[in-house]
């Protein structure tokens, strides 16, 4: 690419990297450790966003995206999405980047790609989302994830503090109805892991202020964010365990979405290790495969869209193996 049309890409799209700090964000910190992972966290998935800004075709993304170390490997993965699906939303001609990105290594990132490309749907105007919105009508409700995960990170008095939720009339086709409250509020889950900072006794406050009928989807995404993001120690995932209460099905269920997205990818840590065994009562492996069967029959979408039975089937095994209660 000519590095005058790298610069203006950078230049226009780029977000400063101290974006990402905490202290920019204004999230307190629940340590040091914890403030190193999040901020590097923040930088990964950058790295990833200005790769696939560089890059003249999505497949010259994945050599740089692939020497990133392991742990982090999937967030750069993630905002390569961002910055693909982005480009797909304000270009002329067909929208075929994120498509031609799946038919690489990135297929084995697929969670993590559809959630980048809900962080362009938060980028983007209103009238051009339905560019970016995937084919996928499985996967395609993680997008909606993450958009939820970007405005609770980067607005977060309002989507937090405040609990706003969107109109539905934001939303285009397929995402007008109710269940796409649910999907958002699943990213914004997963994103109060980061805004207090994995600090548990503060996500688990924060999640309890909202309305009673949020808290599900809430502590789902937090669960998510908890085995795949890390942060919390095993005394501290036991607490957050406990706290969940009757949503614990649902945190299981989203440690082993996470589980899943890692086994996937080859990108399975000791922390997967260490959160499936106290969220999920097995190991990343057995987590992982307990979602494959559960798409075994997948009915078509209904009164409820096939996403959310798939979670159901999920939570409701743990259940009935007595691993969650």
């Amino acid at each position: 690419m000519p590095s005058a049309l790298r610069w203006i890409r950078r230049r226009v799209l780029m977000p400063d990297h101290s974006e990402t700090t905490l202290a920019k964000r204004g999230f307190p910190p629940k340590d040091v450790a914890s403030k190193e992972l999040l901020e590097t966290i923040g930088r990964t998935f950058l790295t990833g966003f200005g790769h696939a800004l560089d890059a003249r075709a999505p497949r010259e993304v994945e050599h740089p995206l692939e020497q990133v170390t392991p742990g982090y490997r999937g967030f750069a993965y993630e905002g390569a999405a961002m910055a693909l699906a982005v480009l797909d939303g304000i270009g002329p001609g067909r929208p075929t980047r994120v498509r031609r990105f799946l038919r690489g290594r990135a297929e084995r990132h697929s969670y993590m790609v559809h959630v980048g490309v809900g962080w362009a749907l938060a980028r983007l105007p209103r009238w051009r989302r339905h560019r970016v919105l995937p084919d996928d009508p499985l996967l395609r409700w993680l997008t909606l994830d993450g958009y939820g995960f970007h405005q609770a990170y980067f607005h977060t008095d309002r989507y937090v503090r405040a609990q706003h939720r969107d109109p539905a009339h934001h939303w285009p086709s397929w995402t007008r109805q109710p269940y796409t409250f649910r999907a958002i509020d699943q990213g914004i889950g997963r994103a109060i892991w980061f805004v207090e900072g994995t600090d548990p006794r503060r996500v688990v406050d924060t999640i309890e202020r909202f309305p009673a009928a949020r808290h599900p989807d809430l502590f789902s995404g937090a669960g998510l964010a908890a085995t795949y993001a890390g942060g919390a120690d095993r005394a501290e995932l036991e607490w957050f365990g406990q706290r969940a209460g009757r949503h614990r099905a649902a945190v299981a269920q989203a440690a082993a979405f996470a589980a899943q997205a890692r086994v996937r990818a080859g990108l399975v840590t000791p922390h997967t290790h260490l959160a499936t065994a106290v969220l999920c009562g097995t190991g990343p492996v057995e987590a992982a495969s307990l979602t494959d069967r559960a798409l075994v029959g997948l009915p078509p979408d209904g009164p409820d869209p096939a996403f959310e039975v798939w979670r159901s089937r999920i939570a409701d095994a743990f259940v009935t193996q007595g691993r969650q209660q």
